[in-house]
């Protein structure tokens, strides 16, 4: 695969998805072509990086955190919370992540080399930062079109979390439908990028498939991990909404 004929694909994707968005006018139509853009800046930084990055265990830990951080603001922006729950925010993020890798390598299930710590930790905070994202924006939109629901709770002496419960219980399933419908589809509808980029690596499809199948367990328990504690700080609410407000 030549660089040439890379960006000619890229820019021709960007186009028809430019023009798509565009054409439905959804809101904040640059986002998604924008996106491309920068991922490929990014890629090609990350990949100067890593050259020196990937067999140092010291700046792999850099690195995660890195992720980590990153992540955070980005759920952090995404929802527009209050600038108090920032510290929340990125301890979720490094929570839900960690606890998956620890248990992982701890087992033995992965070997404990710089190299599939990154890759792992990687993936896991990736998409603990989308289902957090989910998550709260569910969340919030929920606790808008509950409100009678919440309300009618209250008015019968539930304290506001156990009012809020059925509302945070169904933000939280909805919030774990895309990694359960990659998970319960993994080799039938999709190939993941784990168990391909092992196999181009040299792994043999066996041995891809034992790390695909502990990724997606991964993704699985950090995504419940970060719904738990998404839950548990914004799942009680003070005051109910009565048109759309980010989560306080």
């Amino acid at each position: 695969m030549s660089l040439v004929s890379t960006g000619v694909a890229v820019a021709a994707l960007v186009v028809v998805t430019a023009v798509i968005v565009f054409s439905l006018r959804l809101e904040k139509p640059w986002l998604q072509p924008w996106a491309v853009v920068r991922a490929g800046v990014q890629l090609g930084l990350l990949s100067l990086i890593l050259a020196g990055v990937i067999s140092s265990p010291v700046w792999v830990g850099v690195f995660l955190l890195a992720m980590v951080l990153a992540a955070s603001w980005t759920v952090f922006t995404r929802l527009r919370l209050a600038r108090t729950t920032l510290p929340f925010v990125v301890a979720l993020v490094a929570v839900a992540s960690a606890l998956p890798v620890v248990l992982v390598f701890a087992l033995g299930a992965v070997d404990f080399t710089p190299r599939y710590v990154l890759a792992f930790g990687g993936i896991v905070v990736g998409n603990v930062m989308t289902v957090s994202t989910l998550m709260g924006r569910l969340l919030a939109d929920q606790l808008l079109s509950g409100r009678d629901q919440v309300e009618g709770w209250l008015a019968l002496g539930a304290t506001p979390r156990r009012a809020a419960q059925g509302v945070s219980r169904s933000a939280a399933s909805s919030a774990l439908v895309p990694s359960t419908d990659q998970t319960r589809t993994t080799g039938i509808v999709t190939l993941p990028g784990a168990f391909v980029g092992a196999v181009f690596g040299g792994a043999s499809p066996l041995a891809s498939a034992q790390f695909q199948l502990v990724v997606l367990a991964g993704i699985l328990a950090a995504g419940a991990l970060a719904i738990a504690l998404m839950t548990w700080r914004f799942g009680a609410p003070r005051t109910l909404p009565l048109e759309p407000t980010p989560l306080r």
